[in-house]
């Protein structure tokens, strides 16, 4: 079965309620993100990075030490155990303990006690974990400072109050369900529909 072209989901998100500017701002947001979410998948700046700034680390051991030194930002307060990088990288806790390890044996992190209980192991970046993180992220900003560098400054200044507004729109999505439960369940006995009939095809 072919999928729906533009104007059939436009017809669909009318019916929902969405107006037609709207949906045509959704749908092309949509195709943007997609694209964006390949490049990350495919980890371009990170990769580029580490090989430009000659830094003989895999990109899941750079994302430990990330996680590891988040804590001293503003962003992520606390203490950093292994835990803390099983469930910031949404891996398994056996594989975090394998990749500090790593980290450890090279001295990017160390070991040592939580100053808020003694029986807990924390893990900290060493000098040279500070060293690689920051150059990391120093190179980020140069690369993004640079292409921004060429947006007016009424762009930037309308462009940064939106992504953060923007970045916050799957924190609504129980409300949005909700509201369109209708329109969802239509959606799901179509697919129950469509699976028996290749079944019965």
């Amino acid at each position: 079965m072919p999928s729906r072209n533009k104007s059939q989901f436009s017809a669909l998100l009318s019916n929902a309620g969405i107006d037609t500017e709207t949906s045509e701002a959704v749908m092309e947001i949509d195709g943007i993100l997609q694209n964006w979410r390949r490049r990350a998948v495919k980890r371009e700046l990170g990769t580029r990075a580490l090989a430009d700034l000659g830094i003989a680390l895999e990109l899941a051991q750079f994302d430990v030490l990330s996680v590891i030194g988040a804590h001293v930002t503003e962003h992520e307060q606390g203490e950093v155990m292994v835990s803390t990088v099983a469930e910031r990288l949404g891996i398994d806790p056996s594989r975090a303990s394998r990749l500090v390890s790593e980290m450890v044996d090279k001295g990017y992190a160390r070991r040592a006690v939580s100053q808020a209980d003694a029986r807990r192991t924390i893990i900290e970046l060493t000098d040279r974990g500070t060293a690689v993180v920051d150059a990391v992220r120093a190179y980020k900003f140069m690369v993004m400072g640079d292409f921004l560098g060429t947006w007016d400054k009424s762009e930037l200044a309308a462009f940064l109050p939106m992504i953060r507004r923007f970045g916050q729109w799957m924190d609504g999505i129980g409300a949005s369900t909700e509201k369109h439960a209708a329109e969802i369940e239509a959606l799901s006995r179509n697919l129950a529909e469509s699976a028996k009939s290749r079944e019965t095809a």
